[in-house]
């Protein structure tokens, strides 16, 4: 339904009867990850919903593309293991840190890494 009637990017897209407002998200880290060789979702595919989460600051948002690997490898094997999957880790970190720094979370506990 997302993808073949473009429901998302129309603005039409719906939730438990909700529109769904990408636009309105303002406070969680988005991360793009594609493989260059994906031959089921073409490189941009993902990289659209930066543009969809217009509210979100541009320190929240990342992309990524993988040289080398299909689709099955973005999320798969050696790569994500070694390359795609600290990316992941970093963005997490990245935005916790900079949400953090929010004077509207100023009060809100600090997680610390496990050791």
């Amino acid at each position: 339904m997302v993808f073949q009637r473009y429901l998302l990017p129309r603005g039409e897209l719906e939730h438990r009867g909700r529109l769904v407002r990408p636009e309105l998200i303002t406070d969680i880290a988005l991360l793009t990850v594609e493989g260059e060789n994906d031959d089921i979702s073409g490189i941009g595919q993902t990289q659209a919903a930066h543009e969809l989460c217009s509210g979100l600051p541009g320190e929240l948002k990342a992309d990524y593309v993988q040289p080398k690997v299909g689709h099955y490898g973005v999320f798969n094997g050696k790569r994500f293991r070694e390359e795609i999957y600290p990316r992941v880790r970093s963005t997490i970190w990245d935005a916790e840190l900079a949400l953090s720094r929010s004077p509207a979370n100023a009060g809100l506990p600090k997680r610390t890494e496990a050791a």
